[in-house]
C-alpha cells in the first residue's frame, strides 16, 4: 500500500478538485484513493491568515503543488516554508498568464527548483498523484520505533479515544505499547485505521486514525505525540546555532517574541540570548520556551515572527 502527503499551495479551488474532502480544521484534508493506493491532500485553509496553517501544512508533507496566481507575500511565504521543510519533490501550476521567468528567480536555490511545470488537469494530475503513491510504497521495517503527533482527538461509541495524525517517524503496530508525551503516560493501541480501512501497521507518512486504550479523549491537545521511540524527550530552553532566512531584514534581539514550530507544536517562545558573529544570519541563540517542545535529538524547528507583517517566516534552529 502507498500513500503520499501532498502539500496544496497557493490555490483554495484545487485540492476540492482534485479528491474528496474529509477532515476539516485550520487544515483541510481530501483524499484520492486507487485500490490499495491513496493520496493525502493537504490544504492550509486558514492560510494567510494562520501562519500555522501553512506550517503544518508543510510539516505533514512529502511533495508539494504550489499553484501560482500572483507574486505577492504570500507565494514568498509558501516558497519559504516549503524549503525550510526541503520539500524537493513537486509541482508548479501557473495561473493568470503568469510566466516561469518571472517564478524562476524567487525559487533559484530553494528545494522548489526541480519542481515541474504541469497543466491544470485534474484528471490527469489525479491520475499522476496516485502514480508517485504507487512507486513509493513504504514497507515497515524491523525494529524501527515509530512516532504520531496528534492532530486532533475525539470519543468513538463502542471504541474509545481516537487519535488522528500522520506517523512522522518510524512504524507502529496494532497491540503496541506506546507512550504519550508530555504526559509520559503509557497506552496500548487497539486498532489503526488508514483511509477508514482497519490496518495491522502503519508507517512514515501514513495518515491514521488511532484508537487508544488507557487515555480518555478530554487528556489529549493538539500537538502530542504518540510514540514508541525512547529517544524522545522535552525541552523548554534551546541553546544553539540558527539559521535565518536570507529574506530576513534584521539582526534577532533579545526579549524578541517569537514562536518554536515543531511536528504539530506551535509554540511562545522567548529570544534570551543572542550571539551574532560575523553573520546575523548564523547566530547561536538561547531560546526559553512558554511550554515543552517534545521532539527527537537533533530534530529541526521552525522559527516564526507573527508581527512580522508581510513576512513572518524567520527559519530554523537545531534542537539537541
Amino acid at each position: 500500500m502507498g500513500n503520499l502527503n501532498v502539500a496544496v499551495l497557493g490555490a483554495k479551488d484545487l485540492a476540492d478538485k482534485i479528491g474528496k474532502k474529509g477532515t476539516v480544521t485550520d487544515v483541510t484534508f481530501f483524499e484520492i484513493k486507487r485500490g490499495n493506493d491513496s493520496v493525502t491532500l493537504i490544504e492550509p485553509s486558514k492560510y494567510p491568515e494562520k501562519l500555522s496553517s501553512l506550517f503544518l501544512t508543510a510539516g505533514m508533507s512529502e511533495f508539494a503543488i504550489l499553484t501560482v496566481e500572483k507574486i505577492d507575500a504570500s507565494l514568498g511565504e509558501s516558497i519559504v516554508m516549503t524549503d525550510l521543510f526541503g520539500i524537493k519533490k513537486g509541482w508548479i501550476i501557473l495561473r493568470n498568464y503568469i510566466q516561469k521567468e518571472q517564478l524562476a528567480p524567487l525559487i533559484a536555490g530553494t528545494s522548489l527548483e526541480g519542481y515541474s511545470y504541469v497543466e491544470e488537469d485534474h484528471i490527469k494530475m489525479r491520475e499522476g498523484l496516485l502514480d508517485l503513491a504507487q512507486s513509493e510504497a513504504r514497507i515497515p521495517g524491523s525494529g524501527t520505533c515509530g512516532s504520531c503527533p496528534v492532530d486532533s482527538h475525539f470519543n468513538v461509541k463502542g471504541v474509545g479515544t481516537v487519535v488522528l495524525g500522520s506517523v512522522i517517524d518510524g512504524h507502529f503496530r496494532k497491540h503496541d505499547k506506546m507512550q504519550i508525551f508530555p504526559l509520559k503516560r503509557e497506552v496500548v493501541l487497539k486498532s489503526i485505521q488508514k483511509h477508514d480501512i482497519d490496518a495491522d501497521d502503519c508507517v512514515k507518512g501514513d495518515h491514521v486514525g488511532l484508537a487508544l486504550r488507557g487515555i480518555e479523549s478530554d487528556e489529549l491537545d493538539r500537538g502530542f505525540v504518540i510514540t514508541t521511540d525512547p529517544s524522545i524527550k522535552m525541552t523548554r530552553k534551546i541553546t544553539g546555532k540558527a539559521e535565518l532566512i536570507k529574506y530576513w531584514p534584521a539582526p534577532l534581539k533579545e526579549g524578541m517574541v517569537l514562536h518554536i514550530g515543531h511536528w504539530m507544536q506551535m509554540v511562545p517562545c522567548r529570544i534570551a540570548g543572542v550571539v551574532d558573529g560575523s553573520d546575523f544570519r548564523r547566530p547561536d541563540l538561547t531560546i526559553e520556551v512558554d511550554s515543552d517542545i517534545i521532539h527527537k535529538p537533533g530534530d529541526v524547528a521552525v522559527m516564526m515572527y507573527l508581527e512580522g507583517g508581510k513576512l513572518r517566516v524567520v527559519g530554523s534552529v537545531k534542537l539537541e
